[in-house]
C-alpha cells in the first residue's frame, strides 16, 4: 500500500497554547497602535473644526472625522475581543499547568512513600526496644560506679540523737550572737571626764603632816623619794 499510494507525511505538532497567546497579544498591540493613530487624526480634525466657520468646508472636515471615528470604534471592538481571547487562553493555560504540577506533586509523594516503606522495612522495633533497655542498664551501672567512687571509709559512727542535740545547741548560739542587748550597756555607760586632773583636785599636794598622805606629782602619780 505504501508503494502504491506513498507514505503519508508525519503530522506536525500544532502550536502550543503559549504560542497562540503570544500571537493574539501581538495582534492586539497592532490594533492598539492603529487606534492611537486614529485618535491623533481625530484630535487634529477637532482643532481644525473649532477654527472654521459653519459651511461646506467645515462639513467636509466633519465627515472625515466621522469616518475616522467609525474606524476607531471598529478597532476598539476588535481590541476588546483579542484581549478577551488572550485572557481566556491564559486562564486555560494556568489551569492546565496547575494540573501538570499536581500530577508531578502526586508522583513525587508516591515515590517518597515507596522510599519510606523500604527504609521502614530495615527497622525492627524489637531492636529499638533492646537498645533502649541496654542504654538504661548502662546508665544504672554508671550511677553505681559514681556511687562507689564517692564512697568514704574509716568514718566514725555518730548517734543521730547527738547530732540533733548539737544542732539545737548551734541554734541557741546563733540566737545569742544575734542578741545586741550589750549595746544598751555601752550606751548607758558614764561619759569620760573632760577636765584636767588639776580641776578635780588630783595632783594637789596633801598635808605632809598626815600619816596617810603620799606626795604626788602634777600628773597624780606618787613621787619617788
Amino acid at each position: 500500500m505504501n508503494r502504491l499510494f506513498g507514505k503519508g507525511k508525519p503530522k506536525e505538532p500544532g502550536p502550543s497554547i503559549n504560542d497562540v497567546i503570544q500571537g493574539v497579544d501581538q495582534r492586539a498591540e497592532a490594533v492598539e497602535k492603529k487606534i492611537n493613530a486614529l485618535e491623533n487624526d481625530l484630535r487634529k480634525f477637532r482643532d481644525q473644526m473649532a477654527k472654521m466657520r459653519e459651511g461646506p468646508a467645515k462639513n467636509a472636515v466633519k465627515q472625515k472625522a466621522l469616518r475616522i471615528l467609525k474606524q476607531k470604534k471598529m478597532y476598539e471592538g476588535q481590541l476588546e475581543n483579542l484581549r478577551g481571547q488572550s485572557f481566556n487562553m491564559e486562564q486555560a493555560n494556568f489551569a492546565h499547568q496547575t494540573i501538570k504540577d499536581t500530577q508531578i506533586t502526586v508522583a513525587a509523594m508516591k515515590d517518597g512513600m515507596k522510599s519510606m516503606k523500604k527504609e521502614f522495612k530495615k527497622i525492627n522495633i524489637d531492636d529499638i526496644d533492646e537498645v533502649q533497655d541496654d542504654l538504661a542498664d548502662m546508665l544504672d551501672q554508671a550511677d553505681e560506679v559514681q556511687e562507689a567512687l564517692g564512697r568514704t571509709y574509716n568514718t566514725a559512727e555518730v548517734d543521730e540523737d547527738e547530732l540533733a542535740a548539737e544542732l539545737d545547741a548551734l541554734g541557741d548560739e546563733i540566737a545569742l550572737d544575734d542578741d545586741q542587748g550589750y549595746l544598751d550597756d555601752v550606751l548607758n555607760a558614764p561619759e569620760a571626764p573632760s577636765t584636767k586632773p588639776e580641776a578635780a583636785g588630783i595632783g594637789v599636794p596633801v598635808n605632809k603632816g598626815s600619816k596617810d598622805s603620799i606626795p604626788v606629782d602634777e600628773f597624780g602619780l606618787p613621787q619617788l623619794k
